[in-house]
């Protein structure tokens, strides 16, 4: 076993020791440590989370959590936000709907940031217990939005790393395919990725579709071959969900192009292109831990006053390559990934 593959089997294992403590707790407060607690059964965790394949497996690992935090004598809520074309109204409604709810704590990604924080701001006054994942670290570390806790990646740093491994593995000419504008984890995710790219001395910048374009196939089709057609030098293409990483090496099949992609999140079709050589990586953030990080903790912290000592648990980023790519398959196809 070489050095990475050992580097990577103590984080799978660290990964699976954390989530057995956490279920360990959890279902140590359904054997009587609960049911002793004040206030024990008379908490209401609420997660809200998106509308794509990423936040099927976030689902997951947030589900398993609130099984558990049923089991313990409290109540869990997904609420589903149905797509991202209006973002921020959408999830002023969701947050609104929390509070109506009854919910005690609540989990949720922040993408509109003026939009949001108002609407957690008032959901805090009426005794909600904020949780923040997936989205949204840059305001909760300048105060725009008060929260617990943050459970997910730094796109800032995910963004640079993947502009760098564009620009060292052969890519000199890099576009951010960005399908949720003004969204705050893709405002860095492309930034970043636009820094890291023109730091290593490649060309980078964006191609910025309406929101309603996200994961529609055809119109990010459409624009790639546009882009391509005013500039046949751009030779890497970066995405920011699975069904935009299709959608773009669609189109380049379709161009005949041998523009190198990469992009953030995983999903089979993403692996196997690595695998094949298709793809060039893909930005892991570990959805299905974020789900488990965000029920879990606002559970423990709402029934037991727990936290732990630092407010930021980073679930990423880590970049998928040929080199660890079929450590990671099994994972997918089961959900966890």
């Amino acid at each position: 076993m070489n050095n990475g593959e050992n580097t990577m089997l103590h984080k799978k294992l660290n990964w699976w020791l954390v989530i057995a403590m956490l279920a360990g707790l959890l279902l140590s407060a359904n054997t009587g440590f609960a049911k002793d607690a004040p206030g024990a059964g008379a908490k209401h965790v609420c997660a809200i989370g998106g509308a794509d394949a990423f936040f099927a497996v976030v689902k997951n690992g947030a589900d398993l959590a609130g099984s558990l935090v049923e089991a313990a004598g409290s109540k869990y809520t997904w609420i589903a936000l149905p797509n991202y074309d209006n973002i921020g109204p959408d999830m002023v409604k969701l947050i609104e709907q929390a509070v109506a709810l009854q919910c005690t704590t609540l989990a949720v990604p922040v993408w509109d940031g003026a939009a949001q924080a108002p609407a957690l701001a008032r959901a805090t006054k009426a005794d909600v217990k904020v949780f923040m994942y997936n989205s949204g670290l840059p305001l909760l570390e300048n105060g725009t939005v008060k929260a617990y806790g943050y459970y997910g990646t730094d796109e800032y740093k995910a963004g640079v790393a993947a502009g760098e491994y564009f620009a060292t593995h052969g890519s000199s000419n890099v576009r951010c395919v960005n399908t949720q504008p003004g969204a705050v984890n893709w405002q860095q995710r492309c930034g970043g990725l636009i820094k890291g790219a023109t730091s290593k001395g490649a060309q980078a910048g964006e191609i910025i579709l309406p929101a309603e374009s996200f994961g529609d196939a055809a119109a990010i089709s459409s624009a790639v071959q546009a882009t391509l057609a005013k500039d046949p030098t751009i030779d890497g293409f970066a995405t920011g969900s699975s069904a935009d990483a299709d959608a773009v090496n669609e189109a380049l099949k379709v161009m005949g192009s041998k523009a190198q992609t990469g992009g953030w999140d995983v999903s089979v079709n993403i692996i196997n292109r690595i695998l094949d050589g298709k793809q060039l990586f893909a930005v892991d953030q570990q959805g299905w831990y974020q789900g488990w990080l965000a029920v879990s903790h606002a559970w423990l912290y709402d029934q037991f006053s727990i936290l732990p000592a630092d407010p930021v648990i980073l679930t990423g980023p880590a970049l998928i390559t040929a080199d660890n790519a079929e450590t990671v398959l099994s994972g997918v196809e089961d959900g966890y990934r």
